[in-house]
C-alpha cells in the first residue's frame, strides 16, 4: 500500500491542475461541454481530456452525462466547492503581488442591496476611482431574503454591506459596523404634507405608500408603526428603485421611508421633504462584512478605507 505522502504525489499532487479544474467549472457552469470549449476557445476534445484526467486522477464520476448535457456528481460538488476557494486565493495573492510591486491596478468586488447603492456606496467609489483609477469595482446585488450572504461563503464577492441589527452575530463573518442610519418618512416636494409643520403618522396611513421589497427594511417599517399603535397601510407600490421612488415621489402622491444616507446624496435640493416625524425606532446599522479566514487583498483594502472615510463624513453630519 502507498504511503499517503507518495500517493498525494503520485495521483493528486502531479495530475490535478489548476487548468482542469477551470474547464470543470466552466463545463457544470454552462451545462455543456460543447459550450464550455467555445466559451473558453477550445476544442472539445480538449475539454473531455481535461475532464478525463481529472476523473481518473481522483478515481471518481465527476459528471453525470445525458443527451441533454452534464450534470455535477456529488464528487464535482465537493471539489469545485474548494476549487472556488482555491482560485480566490490565487486572485487575491496576484493582486497583492501587483500591489507590492508598486501597481494600484486591480478589482474590488461588493455585493449591497438595491437602497445602499444609492447612498454611501457610490460615494465610497467615487473616492477611490480619484486616487487609483486602475482599480476596477465589481458591484452585485445582495440577497436579502435572509441573513445568510451566500454571496461571501462561496467567495463571490470580497465584501458585502448591509443593514443588520446590532445583536447580529454570525461564526463565519467578520462585521464591521460603519454607522447607524436612520430612517426618515419622506413625500415630494409638491406634496399637500410637505407644508404642514406638525404630521402624525397616523394622519399618513391612508395615503399611497412605496415600500421596498427588502425584509430588513421592511422590519424597521413595521416596527416604526407598531411604536405608533398603527398597523402598516397596504402597499402601493413595492420597488427596490430609487430612481423609481424618485420619480412617484416627485408627482406629490405618494410616500416612503428612506434612510438618511440616501437622501443625503441622492435628494436634490427641493426635490424631496423629510416629514417632521419621529419614527420612535432605533435604527439598524450598516456594516461591512467579509469571510473569516480570507485574506483580502491590499486593493480591497483600500476600498473599506473608503467605506470608513465616507461612513465618518456622514456621522460627523449627523451629530
Amino acid at each position: 500500500m502507498a504511503l499517503p505522502g507518495l500517493d498525494w504525489e503520485s495521483r493528486i499532487g502531479q495530475r490535478v491542475k489548476l487548468r482542469d479544474l477551470h474547464v470543470l467549472s466552466a463545463v457544470v457552469r454552462l451545462g455543456s461541454m460543447v459550450k464550455a470549449a467555445t466559451h473558453l476557445a477550445m476544442s472539445q476534445s480538449s475539454v473531455s481530456e481535461a475532464i478525463a484526467n481529472l476523473e481518473d486522477a481522483l478515481r471518481v464520476r465527476l459528471l453525470d452525462r445525458s443527451p441533454h448535457g452534464v450534470a455535477p456528481t456529488i464528487y464535482a460538488d465537493a471539489l469545485l466547492r474548494r476549487g472556488h476557494a482555491v482560485f480566490d486565493e490565487l486572485r487575491q495573492g496576484i493582486s497583492e503581488i501587483e500591489f507590492l510591486a508598486g501597481s494600484t491596478k486591480g478589482e474590488v468586488r461588493v455585493a449591497c442591496p438595491e437602497l445602499l447603492s444609492a447612498g454611501l456606496l457610490p460615494a465610497a467609489i467615487d473616492r477611490l476611482s480619484r486616487q487609483y483609477p486602475k482599480i476596477v469595482v465589481r458591484v452585485a446585488p445582495l440577497d436579502t431574503t435572509t441573513l445568510e450572504f451566500p454571496e461571501l461563503h462561496e467567495r463571490k464577492v470580497d465584501l458585502a454591506l448591509a443593514r443588520i441589527r446590532r445583536t447580529f452575530v454570525n461564526e463565519d463573518l467578520n462585521i464591521e459596523i460603519l454607522l447607524d442610519d436612520p430612517l426618515f418618512v419622506v413625500a415630494g416636494a409638491h406634496s399637500r404634507w410637505a407644508r404642514r409643520r406638525k404630521i402624525t403618522l397616523g394622519e399618513l396611513a391612508k395615503e399611497p405608500w412605496i415600500f421596498p421589497p427588502n425584509h430588513v427594511v421592511m422590519e424597521l417599517i413595521r416596527a416604526a408603526f407598531e411604536a405608533h399603535s398603527l398597523e402598516v397601510p397596504s402597499e402601493s407600490v413595492s420597488a427596490a428603485s430609487i430612481l423609481l421612488r424618485h420619480h412617484l415621489l416627485a408627482t406629490g402622491r405618494f410616500l416612503t421611508m428612506l434612510p438618511d444616507s440616501v437622501l443625503h446624496y441622492t435628494a436634490k435640493p427641493r426635490s424631496l421633504k423629510v416629514l417632521p416625524i419621529d419614527l420612535r425606532i432605533k435604527p439598524w446599522p450598516l456594516a461591512i462584512l467579509t469571510l473569516k479566514h480570507r485574506t483580502l487583498s491590499p486593493v480591497v483594502q483600500l476600498f473599506t478605507e473608503q467605506l470608513r472615510a465616507v461612513a465618518k463624513t456622514i456621522t460627523s453630519r449627523q451629530r
